[in-house]
């Protein structure tokens, strides 16, 4: 064999163990954003500000808490906006436990996740894009097509499925009937899944479009001053 065969395979070689050493890192996170332990009280601290709350119920929120921090991670650890008034509400009372939040924030991201309020579609263009790309990301957590949508990923149904005052109420399909945009019963603003795709807010689809060429990286931040946003 010449030299310069030998040094492709060496190449060829190297490049294939760092994929298998990002992927087994990016396991590895994951796996932590699964199982990390939350703080003892955690859930009280939320049926103090929403009492109708069951422990299951919280359990749930809990649940899809850790689907959106999945959605940060397999972003490549880019800006990703939340999109739920009670899971917002469990990760900021998450973060009032400092030592077992940066805990979580190294072995999840290898860095702190600031916290940001929950949003919808609107005029910011950061905003959208991470609320796009949380989509994406929920979306393909539950087997969800996030361009055609049949059903919400838990993460964007919570709300409604809880009752939250105030709460964020999303339907999948655009088509389905609405009162000018309200819920009929309860007159709260109902949000369309479908909307994500369209650039009518903010002339684009940006988080949308990287999201599929970031899923899995676990590269640049892509969040500015501090990974999931700017401050409280």
């Amino acid at each position: 064999m010449t030299s310069a065969f030998l040094f492709v395979i060496a190449l060829g070689l190297s490049a294939a163990l760092v994929v298998v050493w990002r992927n087994t890192r990016l396991a590895a996170r994951a796996e932590a954003i699964r199982a990390f332990p939350l703080p003892r009280g955690l859930y009280d601290k939320l049926r103090e500000k929403f009492p109708h709350l069951t422990l299951k119920d919280c359990q749930l929120v809990g649940h899809a808490l850790r689907h959106f921090f999945l959605a940060h991670l397999k972003s490549g650890r880019k800006f990703v906006s939340m999109p739920s008034v009670v899971a917002d509400e469990l990760w900021h009372e998450f973060i009032l436990h400092t030592k077992s939040y940066e805990q979580f924030c190294m072995q999840a991201f290898g860095r702190f996740m600031h916290h940001t309020p929950a949003v919808v579609l609107g005029s910011a263009k950061i905003s959208n894009a991470g609320l796009r790309r949380c989509w994406w990301h929920t979306c393909r957590e539950e087997h969800i097509d996030p361009r055609k949508p049949t059903r919400l990923p838990l993460l964007f149904a919570l709300d409604a499925k809880l009752g939250i005052p105030g709460g964020f109420r999303y339907v999948p399909d655009c088509g389905i009937p609405r009162r000018e945009g309200t819920d009929a019963v309860s007159g709260a603003v109902v949000y369309c899944a479908g909307e994500f795709s369209s650039p009518d807010f903010d002339g684009g689809t940006d988080g949308l479009d990287d999201a599929a060429s970031a899923e899995g990286g676990d590269g640049g931040s892509g969040c500015g001053g501090g990974c999931g946003g700017g401050g409280d």
